[in-house]
């Protein structure tokens, strides 16, 4: 008898609950609706802060590679050369390229050469963005340019401080090629004290294995 009337104190209760629970969600009050120029202000957002086709160049120079590099300071020097690696990593869901570089020591005596870099594609701009640094200088290169699908070159333009000519903004200009699947090309120009462009450095980077 009194396990019968147990059972139906814990019926009437769990009725009660459930009543409450519905009346509490009916009389809940219903979310705004958002306004319509803050949800096409939030959908734009969304479209231009993602990876968009612009950003595809990108992918061809992920991976990690050999290269073989040679840069002389003015077009009359015999250059010089160096050999090393480099990984390069697509990151934030494609939107940028990470460029991790090691390298032999420039001279005798120096450490062996680190440099990083980014790459990446402005939707807002239409524009490439690049930023490198490395254990060779204090100062940061920094340019902007486009991609030639034709050729698949990612050109670049900017300047940077030169620790060797003491000058507080170097210009320089790069051409980055895919040339197929395991092989890319990259090269880089500077001008004289009168103003004569000459390929600077040219590196050439294999796939590895």
């Amino acid at each position: 008898m009194r396990r019968a009337v147990r059972a139906a104190v814990v019926m009437v209760g769990l009725v009660v609950l459930g009543v409450g629970l519905a009346s509490a969600q009916e009389t809940k009050p219903a979310q705004p609706a958002m306004d319509p120029a803050k949800q096409a202000a939030m959908e734009a957002m969304q479209r231009l802060g993602s990876p968009s086709e612009g950003h595809k160049a990108l992918e061809p120079l992920a991976g990690t590679w050999s290269y073989t590099a040679e840069w002389r300071m003015s077009p009359d020097e015999s250059p010089q050369s160096m050999t090393g690696t480099a990984v390069n990593t697509l990151i934030f869901g494609g939107r940028f390229l990470k460029q991790e570089v090691r390298g032999q020591p420039m001279e005798e005596g120096q450490p062996p050469f680190e440099g990083m870099g980014f790459t990446g594609y402005d939707n807002l701009r239409k524009a490439y963005q690049t930023v490198w640094f490395d254990n060779m200088m204090t100062g940061m290169m920094v340019g902007a340019g486009g991609f030639d699908a034709t050729t698949r070159t990612l050109t670049d333009e900017g300047n940077f401080s030169c620790p060797i000519t003491g000058e507080t903004h170097r210009w320089y200009r790069t051409a980055w090629t895919v040339v197929d699947q395991d092989h890319t090309r990259y090269e880089s120009y500077s001008r004289t004290p009168e103003g004569r462009e000459f390929k600077s450095m040219e590196i050439r980077y294999t796939r590895a294995p």
